[in-house]
């Protein structure tokens, strides 16, 4: 009997091989970039090496990736000012028409023959352990995949990055939660190749804990533990969701019943048009509530946190005053959007509040006496509670939203932006929204996993 599942792998793992001719290139241009970065760091005041890491470093590298990433590693007692500043001088000496972006501390990003290049400055420390820095553990990642890899599992890892890139799970930015290329390669490394990594990921109970050089150190809490082989204090699965990882074993298991090419490719969903939108606004029946705004200038792994916080926070607001969120989502590109959509848009003009039992004899006195006089309904006696039924402080969704908007915590710079202009969209015009957010309103009236 024909095993299609393995054609169907063989045929993925040679579609996402780099050809020779790719891998010469990239080399030869990495060889070039460090010529140029040693000169650069000839004259620097303190000793310095330089150490290439990442998937190109590794050999995990998908045809296209056009990223080289260089660490240029300081002595471990240098003052991080001075490891910052240095790093910037050496950064804008080698990629002159480059810029700084801020992690933990700067780095310079740029071009170099064509390739997206990273240029890092971190601590040469003794091991991962000593780390100073998030970064200064990252060329002992490096070592241990190059130690442990071979050029089958290296092409297994390709295959990995390539089902998880075509389901949406594969990156470990804030904004994504999903698949570090470092876990990728730890996985595919302790199950020994793709295969046995999928067929096991079918049967996961979560917490799920991986030790693969078997520290046997502290507990994490969260749904994939994989501890760090170069560093016991970690887990390097830490970023990913269980939302993602539940993502994941259904994709797997779907690949199993169904194996097919088709699932290593990404799908990308025709934006919606006003056509499109009617019916499904028809057939929900809710009044969805579009909170559009200038999306801040601060990098996604900033932004994407803040944006869940306010959207959270929002849908908290709703439902403390009864408008139960059915769902929410927020989006952001050069304009961010929280999108709420609560069950009911509008509700009665009265609530009912519950007091303390009538036994409480203080705390049930104080309550009568405050509503008694009220032109509140009540109070009555309810299941031995006083009851009273009381003008209800916002009847519309969209009014509880705007005028509780500035009383939750928002991210910051969410906060700053919706200072500045934003606006509220329900009902007619709902539709205003397709132009920008055409795309990820798709995806959002059809959701799959």
């Amino acid at each position: 009997m024909t095993d299609i599942l393995a054609s169907v792998l063989a045929a993925v793992r040679e579609r996402t091989t780099p050809s020779r001719e790719e891998r010469e290139r990239l080399s030869r241009a990495a060889d070039r970039l460090v010529a140029r970065t040693e000169a650069a760091t000839a004259d620097c005041p303190v000793e310095t090496d330089l150490v290439r890491v990442g998937s190109t470093a590794r050999g995990t590298w998908l045809p296209g990736d056009q990223d080289i990433d260089l660490f240029v590693r300081f002595p471990p007692d240098l003052p991080r000012e001075e490891l910052e500043s240095l790093g910037l001088d050496v950064g804008h000496a080698v990629l002159p028409e480059g810029r700084a972006e801020y992690a933990e501390h700067p780095y310079t990003t740029g071009t170099f023959e064509g390739y997206d290049v990273d240029l890092v400055p971190c601590f040469r420390v003794e091991s991962a352990a000593e780390a100073r820095s998030a970064v200064d553990r990252t060329p002992f990642h490096t070592e241990y995949v190059e130690r442990e890899i071979t050029p089958d599992l290296a092409a297994d890892v390709r295959v990995l990055k390539s089902f998880l890139s075509a389901r949406g799970i594969y990156g470990s930015d804030l904004r994504t939660e999903g698949f570090s290329g470092y876990l990728c390669e730890l996985l595919v490394i302790e199950f020994g190749g793709v295969r046995p990594l999928i067929e096991a990921v079918v049967d996961w109970h979560p917490t799920v804990e991986l030790d693969p050089v078997d520290h046997g150190t502290r507990s994490f809490d969260d749904p994939l533990v994989v501890i760090d082989p170069t560093d016991p204090e970690r887990n390097v699965a830490a970023v990913l969701s269980s939302t993602n990882l539940a993502r994941f074993q259904h994709h797997a298991r779907t690949l199993l019943a169904d194996p097919d090419a088709e699932r290593f490719e990404p799908s990308e969903p025709d934006p919606l048009s006003r056509t499109d939108l009617e019916p499904h606004l028809a057939r929900r029946g809710t009044t969805p509530i579009a909170l559009r705004f200038a999306a801040p200038d601060i990098v996604d792994d900033q932004l994407y946190p803040q944006l869940e916080k306010s959207r959270s926070n929002l849908v908290d607001a709703l439902e403390r005053h009864e408008f139960s969120v059915l769902r929410s989502a927020a989006f952001a590109d050069d304009r961010a959007l929280v999108l709420i959509e609560p069950a009911v848009g509008s509700l009665p003009a009265v609530e009912r509040h519950a007091g303390p039992p009538v036994h409480v004899r203080d705390h049930a006195a104080a309550f009568y006496e405050k509503y008694d006089e009220s032109d509140a309904y009540g109070p009555f006696v309810d299941g031995g509670r006083y009851v009273v039924e009381r003008e209800r402080e916002y009847t519309a969704a969209i009014e509880c939203l705007e005028n509780e908007l500035f009383s939750v915590s928002l991210g910051p710079a969410v906060e700053r932006a919706l200072e500045s202009e934003y606006d509220l969209l329900a009902g007619d015009d709902f539709s205003d929204l397709l132009p920008e957010f055409g795309a990820e309103l798709a995806r959002y009236y059809d959701p799959s996993p």
